[in-house]
């Protein structure tokens, strides 16, 4: 205990700041981590039931809209249930993007703590290095104390190792969350597209390629090729 007060004393108390910065990091983490795994295990699921429900299925749309009112992509179903434009698949979308938009600062809430800790805590730990380094040289204008200085250097850099320590950790989870961030806004923009379909549009059946008698007449590999190109 007595070798941290002393860390702490020789940094300046920025060893406080650093942590006080890494609570605050780690509590955004498990906070975005639990939202992301919530919200793309719904978005995941709600996909899975659009995709069963048939052309103009409200009974089947509403379900799922009731079942995922509290996640984002199940107030986009409630507001393509909901749409004023009955007949118009153009203005649906447009509700809908715009829906999204105002959807942005939920899924992006608290990543700017994540990208600030990733910048400030080695610019921290540079300067808490930066202070102990000053009150160690200033031991060197006493003789004889050139080994307790060495050990003063040593017990310096602490605090840039920390802080090097804190943006590791954090422009991981960064990187991470901002996966899981543009993978829900792919699930957003997927769910409009298929509530357009089911609602105000029509879903193409797939069809086979036509083939002319001369190609019909050929063999099996060389019809292919002749209709790939």
């Amino acid at each position: 205990m007595e070798m941290v007060f002393q860390l702490i004393k020789l940094s300046g108390g920025l060893l406080v700041v650093m942590g006080v910065l890494l609570l605050i990091a780690l509590t955004v983490i498990v906070e975005r981590g639990w939202f992301f795994h919530r919200i793309i295990g719904a978005g995941c699921n709600i996909e899975h039931g659009l995709r069963q429900a048939g052309q103009k299925d409200l009974p089947a749309l509403a379900e799922v809209s009731e079942a995922y009112k509290d996640t984002p992509q199940g107030r986009l179903i409630a507001l393509a249930l909901d749409s004023k434009s009955p007949a118009d698949p153009d203005e649906l979308s447009r509700e809908m993007d715009e829906e999204v938009l105002w959807l942005i600062p939920r899924l992006d809430r608290g990543m700017w703590i994540i990208e600030t800790t990733v910048t400030l805590g080695p610019l921290l730990g540079l300067f808490g290095t930066v202070v102990g380094m000053v009150q160690t040289f200033n031991v060197l204008s006493n003789s004889g104390q050139a080994i307790k200085a060495t050990g003063g250097i040593a017990d310096a850099l602490v605090s840039t190792g920390m802080g090097l320590a804190i943006a590791i950790v954090s422009v991981a989870f960064q990187n991470y969350f901002n996966k899981r961030l543009r993978l829900a806004l792919h699930q957003l923009e997927l769910i409009g597209v298929i509530l357009v379909n089911r609602l105000k549009g029509t879903v193409p059946a797939r069809r086979e390629p036509e083939l002319d008698e001369s190609t019909a007449a050929q063999p099996r590999g060389v019809a292919d090729a002749a209709v790939a190109r």
